[in-house]
Formats: structure tokens, C-alpha cells, sequence
């Protein structure tokens, strides 16, 4: 599918920005009415890493004026090309610590994406926003699209914070979001797998180091508490951005049958994961209404093809994905 076609599919046409017969790549819009923008090299095939090389800065400017990037028609990447124009763009890549989501180390600080069931949303988020440290940049590489499905919508985080009512914008702000989170119950990732380490006291030290709180219950139980930011200013763009997960870890977030048998199963702080404003009181519905809203208002997506790779400022645009049917590979590195 060529990328007029995979835009027209949402109905946008697309136009361009800048091309000359001097330059390696064209950049138009990915999509009308957003930031975001694609690269498409002058000629097939052409090596991003090559290109990154011999462009200077403009792959890095790209990412900070437009918040995410895709390169599209470029020679496809594997787990080490992917690891290698990472580096080359960001410098040293981060590890998957702390983790919320399943994923398996490809190669080196190359993972999978969340291996979550297919038939199953990822809703929009910035990636470990429910930390106090985070990515800046996020690389996807599409090595298997899916049959039908399967796309990586992306949105804008400064337009989600507009969008947001005041009342739930200032609740937020003012409070922050936190998490907790119950290990060892058997329904969600174990603490070993989620802090990386067999050792309770590298999980203690890490914690007290990071701001969380810790509880050790008996056995293989373990339940943190961790209260972090709702909205940041963007380091590129200088604009307030809604970055957090508060929607995502809610028990609501789940079908409403599985959230049901959780809330007769546990306690409100006994659940396996969930999300409070940060001094401990439940979220609103209606606040959480507006936050789904405000994300559902700004997503936009496009289907993927076989070596694409996405370039995303964290901070700036948040990323999920959708059901979908038939094999899918994405990798992906953090920086």
C-alpha cells in the first residue's frame, strides 16, 4: 500500500512540505490536521541510518517542531538496525525497568511491543508516565503488519491537556495521580518480573530511590503506592501536556464484566493495579469521562506497512493500539 493510500483510507489527503532535487527525503504531513509528518525517500530504499549520518540534525528537528515522525520507504530494520539508529539518534538507550506490561527483550534494549492479547485496545498513553522518570523518544519498528488491525494511533499531548474541562485539569494538577499496584496475586505481572530481580531488597532500594512506597504482605505479595506528576511541561516544545495513566491503570479501563468480578473479589486498595488522585481518593467517573474524551477527540491513525519505523517525542504525543487479526511484529527501543 503506498502512503497516499493509507491516508486516503482515512480520508485526508495528504500534501507536501518540502522536496528538491538536491534532497534525500520528502516530509509532508502524515496526516491533515496534525503535527506529525512522514519521510519518504527521493530514492527506495535509501538506509535511515545512512541518511541520519549525513543530515545533520534534521531528523532530531523534525522530532522536536513535529512531535513524531514516521519514515516510510526506507530499507526495513531488524532488532540491531532498529538498536542502531536509535543510538545514533538519541545516544544511549534506556532499559524496560519498572515495568506495567509484558514484553520481551528482542535484542540488547530492543523489545516487543505490549504483548497484550490481540483482541484487546491499548488505550492512548505516554510511556511510563506513571513514573517519575521516562523516555524522551520511542522508536516502532513494524516488521509484520497485521491482516486487518493493529495500527499504533497516535496524539497529541498538548491538545489533549486543551481540550481537558477545567475542573478536571486543575484536580489533577493539583493532586497528581497515584498508582497502586498489588504484586503476587497472580492476575497481573509478578514484582520480580516487573522490577527485573528475584532480590526483595534491590526492589526495597529501588522503590525508596524512586519515591515508592512499599509493602511487603507475606509471601510472594508485594503493593506499592506511587503518587507522580498528571501534566509536564514538554522539554522540546514548552507547551503543557497531559502525561499520565490515570485512565489506563483504573480498574474501569477493563470490560466492564472483568471489572465487576475484580470489585467482588477486592478491596479498593487491594486490587491488582488501579489509580487514585494522588491524595488517595477515588477518581471521578466524570472526570475520567472528560480524560477518555479529550484522548478519543485527538487520535489519529494510520494502517502500517512492512519497515516502518515511527520516531516519537514522548512527551509530546502519547501512543496506543488497536485490536486486530492475523500475525503482527512491532519492536520497539526507548531513549
Amino acid at each position: 500500500m503506498s502512503p497516499e493510500a493509507g491516508t486516503k483510507r482515512f480520508g485526508r489527503a495528504r500534501k507536501s512540505i518540502s522536496v528538491s532535487g538536491e534532497e534525500l527525503v520528502r516530509v509532508a504531513p502524515l496526516l491533515e490536521g496534525t503535527r506529525a509528518v512522514s519521510c519518504t525517500p527521493a530514492v527506495p530504499g535509501l538506509d535511515a541510518r545512512e541518511w541520519l549520518a549525513s543530515s545533520g540534525k534534521t531528523l532530531a528537528k523534525l522530532r522536536v517542531e513535529h512531535g513524531a515522525v514516521l519514515l516510510r520507504g526506507f530499507s526495513p530494520l531488524d532488532a540491531t538496525g532498529l538498536g542502531e539508529l536509535a543510538t545514533a539518534f538519541a545516544g544511549e538507550l534506556r532499559d524496560y525497568d519498572n515495568r506495567s506490561t509484558p514484553r520481551t527483550r528482542v535484542e540488547d534494549k530492543v523489545f516487543t511491543s505490549t504483548e497484550y492479547p490481540s483482541d484487546q485496545t491499548i488505550p492512548l498513553h505516554n510511556e511510563m508516565s506513571y513514573t517519575a522518570s521516562w523516555p524522551d523518544t520511542l522508536f516502532l519498528a513494524c516488521m509484520v503488519p497485521a491482516t486487518e488491525g493493529g495500527e499504533t494511533p497516535l496524539a497529541d499531548s498538548a491538545r489533549i491537556y486543551d481540550r481537558m474541562p477545567d475542573a478536571t485539569r486543575e484536580r489533577f494538577e493539583r493532586d497528581g495521580v497515584m498508582y497502586v499496584r498489588n504484586f503476587g496475586l497472580g492476575l497481573d505481572l509478578s514484582w520480580q518480573e516487573a522490577f527485573q530481580t528475584e532480590d526483595r531488597d534491590e526492589v526495597s532500594a529501588f522503590c525508596e530511590k524512586n519515591g515508592i512506597q512499599t509493602e511487603w504482605l507475606g509471601g510472594e505479595r508485594l503493593r506499592t503506592r506511587h503518587v507522580v506528576q498528571a501534566t509536564v511541561e514538554s522539554r522540546a516544545s514548552g507547551r503543557k501536556v497531559w502525561f499520565n495513566q490515570a485512565h489506563l491503570f483504573h480498574v474501569s479501563s477493563l470490560p466492564a464484566s472483568v471489572e465487576r468480578e475484580l470489585r467482588e473479589s477486592f478491596s479498593e486498595d487491594e486490587l491488582p493495579r488501579n489509580a487514585l488522585y494522588g491524595d488517595g481518593s477515588p477518581l471521578d467517573a466524570a472526570d475520567l469521562a472528560n480524560v477518555r474524551a479529550a484522548y478519543a477527540a485527538e487520535e489519529i491513525a494510520f494502517p502500517w506497512e512492512a519497515g516502518d519505523v515511527v520516531i516519537v517525542d514522548n512527551e509530546q504525543f502519547a501512543h496506543g493500539r488497536r485490536p486486530y487479526s492475523g500475525p503482527r511484529s512491532v519492536m520497539v527501543a526507548m531513549a
